[in-house]
């Protein structure tokens, strides 16, 4: 059986719940005074509100996370960020757009918000270590030149005015990437010492394997 055939992936009521079970192990509190007290359902109001007692603030699960404030259905959040974690080759928004059949603007929307909520905000260890691989590559991301507005081309350097993500994938673990402004030593080598442990096999995009530890 699919996983995408479970209820909270079609059914609102079930979706609630099932963040709710996430984001409230030990049951529901205020996101104001953080009371557990005295927390009823608010009868008549949409699905999942709930009003606590002592401060009379009104408020549903979604408080504090990514889905605050989403006029899209619950849902559909849980479709796209399984559809997006899923996809080896990732999902593009438009892809999104008609399999879960919300405007290319809300899609858009979703993905970069998912995104966002996935990235790593302070890295606390090197990629790799004793035994590790570690791989890296740069892509260029951008439209067409001849797609552009004249007075936007640049149509010199690498890319042909494209921006450029640098990579760093630990096999088997996590993924760090770069905006950097050129492809270069002196862009590409802090990078590498600050990010990838010293006892690190490093890989580059070739598959050339150099010796142990982060290029210097």
């Amino acid at each position: 059986m699919s996983i995408l055939s479970a209820p909270h992936f079609h059914n609102e009521a079930a979706a609630i719940a099932r963040l709710e079970a996430i984001v409230w192990p030990k049951g529901p509190h205020c996101p104001r005074c953080g009371g557990f007290d005295r927390i009823t359902l608010v009868k008549g109001g949409r699905a999942g509100l709930r009003r606590c007692g002592p401060c009379r603030r009104e408020f549903t699960v979604t408080v504090g996370t990514i889905f605050e404030r989403s006029h899209v259905k619950l849902h559909k959040w849980f479709q796209a960020a399984h559809l997006m974690a899923s996809s080896k080759k990732g999902i593009s928004a438009h892809q999104l757009h008609r399999t879960l059949k919300v405007t290319y603007k809300t899609a858009w929307f979703m993905e970069h918000r998912l995104r966002e909520a996935m990235r790593e905000l302070h890295p606390t260890r090197p990629l790799g270590g004793e035994g590790k691989a570690v791989e890296y590559d740069e892509t260029y991301i951008g439209g067409k030149e001849r797609n552009k507005h004249r007075n936007k081309r640049h149509g010199v350097g690498g890319g042909f005015g494209k921006e450029i993500a640098f990579s760093l994938v630990e096999r088997g673990g996590s993924v760090r990437s770069h905006h950097v402004p050129s492809v270069s030593a002196d862009t590409l080598r802090p990078i590498l010492q600050a990010q990838i442990n010293a006892a690190s096999k490093v890989m580059s995009d070739d598959g050339d394997v150099e010796e142990q530890g982060a290029p210097t």
